[in-house]
């Protein structure tokens, strides 16, 4: 109700204004991560499926698309569905199936997309996705291959312990096959063999958890070695532009020294 009313009266919108004229100027980070929490808690509050939380959390992820390419930051990592995930109820996990196919084919024709030349990639274990899906994916991917003034990561299927041991089957293999030496193994070729080495900066500036929780839960656990971290109290489908900008400011209150 107080938020209601305040944003009758204007506040919101006078108080978004003065935080992004505070953060317009400042250190931006190349790649924000987010991690989109609270779908499911957000429905049962109101009383509706959970499903009903997704669909209104997938609606919050254009509109944060909108402000990252604003504030001109490059690459943004969207963790939307985990390998874990597969065990949530049946009906709920049909369903947001069905909104990810409805939602890849809009991303598929997006303007927005393809003016700003964003590249899109999915990371994580694709090959679990319906084969609908996976098409989808792979349409989008090779329609954006091209491009690279902005990335749009989306990971799906995703678990940063899966991640890790994939790059380590394919390391093992190319030594296998003699294409590596043993002794060639480090972090950097590591690097090479994650579902992000495509990104001219694979590693997070900034992560965002929505929802009050205060855990990765398993993502980008390589990258996020010296990321930011950002933890709300607000469900994702509550996700506001002032709570974007908030974080964003808190990320450049921070000291960044990478373990030095």
């Amino acid at each position: 109700m107080l938020r209601r009313l305040l944003e009758l009266l204007g506040i919101y919108r006078i108080y978004e204004y003065w935080l992004w004229r505070q953060v317009k100027d400042g250190s931006m980070p190349s790649h924000v991560a987010l991690i989109l929490d609270g779908n499911r808690r957000w429905a049962k509050k109101k009383g509706l499926p959970p499903w009903f939380g997704h669909r209104k959390g997938a609606e919050k992820v254009e509109d944060v698309l909108k402000w990252c390419l604003d504030l001109g930051i490059r690459t943004v990592t969207l963790y939307v569905f985990s390998t874990e995930n597969f065990r949530r109820p049946k009906q709920e996990v049909l369903e947001l199936m069905r909104l990810f196919e409805e939602y890849l084919s809009k991303l598929l024709e997006d303007e927005t997309i393809h003016k700003n030349e964003v590249r899109i990639k999915a990371l994580g274990r694709t090959y679990l996705l319906p084969v609908r899906i996976q098409k989808l994916l792979q349409q989008i991917e090779r329609r954006t291959e091209k491009y690279n003034k902005f990335f749009l990561n989306i990971a799906i299927a995703y678990g940063g312990r899966a991640e890790i041991t994939d790059a380590i089957r394919r390391i093992a293999r190319d030594v296998k096959e003699g294409m590596i030496k043993l002794n060639d193994i480090n972090e950097k070729l590591i690097e090479r063999y994650l579902y992000t080495a495509h990104l001219p900066n694979p590693e997070p500036d900034l992560i965002i958890r929505t929802s009050g929780e205060e855990r990765l839960s398993g993502f980008l656990l390589w990258q996020s070695a010296y990321s930011e971290l950002c933890f709300l109290d607000v469900y994702w489908p509550d996700f506001r532009r002032i709570d974007f900008l908030r974080a964003i400011r808190t990320y450049q209150k921070r000291e960044r020294r990478y373990g030095r």
